[in-house]
């Protein structure tokens, strides 16, 4: 049996590209049908680390981090919208919108891990903030991602509350960053090559099919 070759996903709930990123990746690895030959894992990664449990007005939030005017910001999140809707992802960008702390939604997506389920509460949590306006670091909404999921919500919202699985994940998040990660998207092939940003399709594609090549040899 051909090795599987090993793709690690460093990325955030909440960040715009690493979903754009990812869709990417998933119509790449689609178009070649080689669907059973990778394994992707995703990793933690927090853009806002700080954020109080209220969380922060978005506009204002990306203009204290970013410098962005909301005539910049407009601009950049109709290129989200217009980049998502050609992978049939809806960015639903709407005034009042907050930015969340996400720890939470990493503890659930390692608990989710070994129940081969990542990648499925992944995109459901990603859906539940930028396109239905639910906040994904409320523990109701948390909880109602991993019965939409098939996951068992008490186990789940339990590991919320233990102090193994929250350092669990605080220590992957410095591990990545040991290993110099700094923004997100960033995709790990087999832990040794790596690629940075929503990279197009195609690009996608050559990494793939010349990473399976060198492996199979």
């Amino acid at each position: 049996m051909k090795e599987k070759l090993k793709i690690d996903i460093v990325s955030d709930v909440v960040c715009p590209w690493c979903t754009i990123g990812y869709k990417r990746l998933e119509k790449a690895i689609s178009e070649l049908g080689i669907q059973d030959q990778v394994e992707i894992e995703w990793q933690p990664f927090e853009l806002n680390a700080n954020m109080p449990e209220e969380g922060q007005d978005l506009v204002e939030h990306i203009a204290e981090k970013y410098g962005s005017s909301l005539e910049q910001q407009k601009q950049s999140q109709q290129h989200m919208i217009d980049a998502g809707k050609e992978l049939d992802f809806t960015f639903d960008y709407f005034e009042g919108m907050r930015m969340v702390n996400t720890f939470e939604a990493h503890v659930l997506l390692e608990y989710a891990k070994a129940f081969d389920k990542q990648t499925e509460l992944k995109m459901h949590l990603t859906k539940a903030f930028f396109s239905d306006n639910q906040d994904v670091s409320k523990r109701g909404v948390l909880q109602q991602a991993l019965l939409d999921v098939g996951l068992n919500a008490t186990e789940g919202l339990a590991q919320l509350d233990h102090a193994a699985a929250r350092e669990t994940v605080k220590n992957t998040e410095s591990y990545w960053q040991s290993m110099g990660v700094t923004s997100v998207p960033t995709i790990v092939f087999n832990r040794k090559s790596a690629v940075t940003g929503a990279q197009p399709v195609d690009t996608f594609k050559k990494v793939l099919t010349d990473l399976l090549a060198e492996q199979n040899q």
